[in-house]
């Protein structure tokens, strides 16, 4: 919202505070002033002038010879504009003068003849193109006979003004008008507020003589006012009008719809003029759209309109959609004689409807959304009928054609001053917050130590008690709302165990290689149970946006796959990414679904790519097993993990494995299913899923530092043939039962089958590490203790030692 202080003036006395600090006042009482807009832009010594004589340039088609009178003196201008021509009154910039952009103005000679400074269009003066009137858009500027010669253009043209830009929440509808604007700082500045004296004379003919009204949709349309005026003439409206409408970012266009957009910037209510003689029938009929129905509107834009639609007709066609735009059809134009006014009050809800349906967004839609105030509907059709008979000549016919079914009841609120002092931490008087109240004209009375409230009309953000608190906090003063700290126990802020645990888990993951993703925790019915590492019923969405999108995940991978296939098959062949997100199981006590964090990878194509070495490196389960490994490590849970082969649905039968915690499952690890890999084009592709909770929620005692031994280890290898089914991992944990308190690791380092192993049978073997801190071992110390690991290998995984 743009707002003039010369006009604002009229409304509101504001002569004795200075515009920037009106600005900040009205800023620190709840409205932010986002700029302050001087329209003078530093311009000086631009005068009026008249155009005395007008030639063509000798040497210059395009440019003419102008002798102007500035006042002072009459001096000689070259001018190119196309429609400067003698007898006119003009915008003169003198020798001296100094434009928009530091642009000076010099005596200068333009193809052999003498140039005494600007004749200047609009645009020259900082003025948008978009806002010039159409006829002197592509030319200068042309004023008005009565402009006197040698007197301040920029006064005549109020560009000595300084424009207030509000930033307005979506609540403060009441603002978008300067009457609203001039209550607003009238509260502030506790003045009064001076309304417009609405006073004409009226013809003897009634208007309702002249036009009927029948509304049929009165639900969407319960108050419709029409003012008929006769005899009006179509012109330019006066330059003050002009200006207004120019100050406030409108596009001036002929008198009477001039008025009408004058009038939605003082009340706040849109206004639509229509040709009475265009309109046929002499009758108004509002009504619901039939489905399929066609108009064409102002901006020359055929549209087909829907049954839910609020249309204006003449009882045939329509003229006009609701709140929105007129029709072409009903335009006023130079022709017009007899004009109907129209204002009305439209349900938001169906503007705002059927301005986004036709992507028509304007300064009535705009109002008329946020709803308008009820009491202003006729006074604004009675304010543009007395400027149309002043500015246009016209005849207004006695009264109105009304129809009106709107309840314009206002909204009462009841409250304690203890409930504001109490919700605001504040003691203000009972006093204070009524002059308060009275500065807004909201009407109170004072009942039995409450506030009993009537909220007015024009403001529709007043609904309930808060309302009143913020009103009342505002006015006051945000500054005088007392500084204190909470009372409480002080704790310093830092993270929790879980959290810490969880940050170190994501710095693990990006440093190892792998990149954060975050996916949707909503997918299809299909796959929520796809690679759940437990399942349990599905929570379902009550309006999903799709099938594909309409119930909780009970797994991350799917996601995963998702990503690394986009990713794929836009030729970024190698992806290696994790998640920690959660899933979403069974059903707590208050119905909503059980949230489980996981943590989820999924690697494919290369790990290493060295090309300038010629080292390359393709991702296998060991990868990612050993990613698991040293994330495990990191969190201090390396001797409770454990892997175990597993066959699961979707995954390779024979590159798959369990991930065990203290005997406990957590997680998988393994290769996508061929199958699924040939579905999705993928190459080898590598998944993880583990129970992040079960995870973090274990508590790992503190790390204990032990020195570096200063004795020797003694290293012996074995190699062993077993059972093919039989895994590394139980032979592992055979030998470390086995090797007691000397063995300290265990590391395997040979698989073999093949030539020279029996069928059915492999060859494994392992490098034993034995040593004692506190002393050097002897080598029967080391051979006992290998032998009772031979003997435990036997008995216990019938492993025989390979010769």
């Amino acid at each position: 919202m743009l707002v003039s202080t010369k006009w604002l003036k009229e409304y509101v006395n504001i002569d004795e505070i200075p515009v920037e600090e009106l600005a900040e006042t009205i800023t620190r009482s709840g409205i932010e002033v986002d700029g302050l807009i001087d329209r003078s832009q530093g311009m000086t010594n631009v005068v009026v002038g008249h155009v005395l004589e007008c030639s063509k340039h000798p040497e210059a088609d395009k440019l003419s010879i102008c002798q102007v009178d500035v006042g002072e003196e009459t001096t000689q201008i070259i001018c190119g504009a196309p429609n400067v021509a003698a007898g006119q009154k003009v915008i003169v910039a003198r020798p001296g003068a100094v434009l928009p952009g530091d642009f000076k103005i010099k005596k200068a000679k333009l193809r052999g003849e003498e140039s005494n400074g600007m004749i200047c269009s609009l645009q020259e003066l900082a003025i948008e193109g978009k806002l010039v009137p159409k006829e002197y858009a592509e030319g200068i500027y042309v004023l008005p006979e009565d402009a006197v010669v040698g007197s301040n253009a920029l006064e005549l043209l109020d560009l000595n003004d300084t424009v207030l830009e509000f930033d307005l929440t979506p609540n403060r509808s009441d603002a978008l008008s300067m009457l609203g604007v001039a209550y607003e700082v009238a509260a502030i500045l506790s003045q009064e507020v001076k309304l417009p004296e609405i006073n004409y004379e009226t013809s003897s003919e009634k208007a309702e003589e002249l036009l009927k009204l029948r509304i049929d949709a009165k639900e969407e349309n319960p108050m419709y006012v029409a003012k008929v005026i006769k005899n009006v003439k179509i012109a330019e409206s006066p330059l003050w009008l002009q200006n207004r409408l120019i100050a406030s970012g409108i596009r001036p266009h002929n008198n009477v719809v001039d008025v009408t957009n004058y009038i939605l910037l003082e009340y706040g209510q849109p206004l639509h003029a229509f040709d009475y003689d265009r309109l046929e029938t002499g009758e108004i009929v509002v009504r619901l759209a039939n489905e399929g129905e066609k108009i064409t509107t102002l901006d020359e834009a055929e549209r087909t309109l829907k049954s839910h639609q609020l249309v204006i007709t003449n009882g045939q066609e329509p003229v006009a959609i609701a709140g929105v735009m007129g029709g072409a059809n009903s335009e006023v134009h130079d022709g017009t004689t007899t004009v109907v006014i129209e204002s009305a009050y439209f349900q938001p809800a169906t503007v705002r409807r059927t301005s986004k349906e036709h992507g028509l967004h304007s300064d009535a839609s705009t109002r008329f959304e946020k709803g308008v105030d009820p009491e202003r509907v006729e006074a604004a059709a009675e304010r543009a009928a007395q400027l149309i008979a002043e500015l246009a000549g016209g005849d207004v016919l006695e009264g109105s054609v009304v129809i009106d079914e709107l309840d314009k009841t206002p909204v009462q609120i009841t409250i304690s001053p203890d409930y504001i002092n109490n919700r605001l931490g504040m003691k203000i008087s009972l006093e204070e917050m009524l002059s308060i109240l009275n500065r807004l004209k909201f009407g109170v009375e004072a009942i039995n130590g409450k506030l009993v409230i009537d909220a007015p009309t024009r403001r529709q953000d007043i609904r309930i008690k808060e309302d009143i608190i913020e009103e009342i906090a505002r006015m006051y003063g945000y500054d005088h709302i007392p500084m204190t700290l909470p009372v409480t126990e002080s704790k310093p802020g830092g993270l929790t165990p879980y959290q810490e645990k969880r940050r170190t888990v994501k710095a693990f993951l990006e440093g190892a290689g792998l990149y954060e993703s975050l996916t949707y925790s909503l997918t299809s019915e299909k796959s929520a149970h796809k690679y759940a590492l437990e399942t349990a019923p599905t929570t379902k969405l009550l309006m999903p946006i799709s099938e594909e999108r309409s119930v909780l995940r009970q797994s991350i991978i799917p996601h995963l796959l998702e990503v690394a296939t986009y990713n794929v098959a836009r030729r970024n062949d190698s992806v290696a990414l994790y998640e920690i997100s959660s899933v979403f199981l069974d059903e707590e006590e208050d119905g909503l679904p059980k949230e489980v964090a996981h943590v989820a990878a999924v690697v494919t194509g290369k790990w290493v790519d060295h090309a300038w070495q010629a080292e390359t490196k393709k991702v296998d389960f060991f990868v990612l097993k050993g990613i698991v490994e040293g994330m495990m490590e990191k969190l201090g849970l390396t001797a409770g993990i454990s892997f175990e082969a597993a066959v699961l649905d979707g995954m390779h039968p024979g590159r798959t494995a369990n991930i065990y915690l203290n005997n406990k499952r957590i997680g998988f690890v393994g290769q996508i299913h061929p199958t699924v890999q040939n579905e999705r084009d993928l190459k080898d592709t590598y998944v993880m899923e583990m129970n992040l909770d079960k995870i973090l929620s274990l508590d790992v005692g503190e790390l204990l530092y032990t020195p570096v031994p200063r004795f020797p280890s003694i290293t012996r290898d074995i190699a062993l043939v077993v059972s093919s089914e039989t895994s590394a991992s139980t032979l592992e944990r055979v030998i470390q039962r086995a090797g007691g308190k000397l063995l300290k690791n265990v590391k395997l380092f040979d698989l073999y089958e093949g030539d020279n192993v029996e069928s059915g049978k492999k060859s494994i073997a392992f490098s034993l590490t034995y040593q004692d801190p506190e002393r050097t071992l002897t080598d029967d110390e080391v051979v006992k203790a290998h032998d009772k690991v031979l003997a435990a290998l036997t008995s216990e995984a019938g492993a025989l030692l390979r010769g």
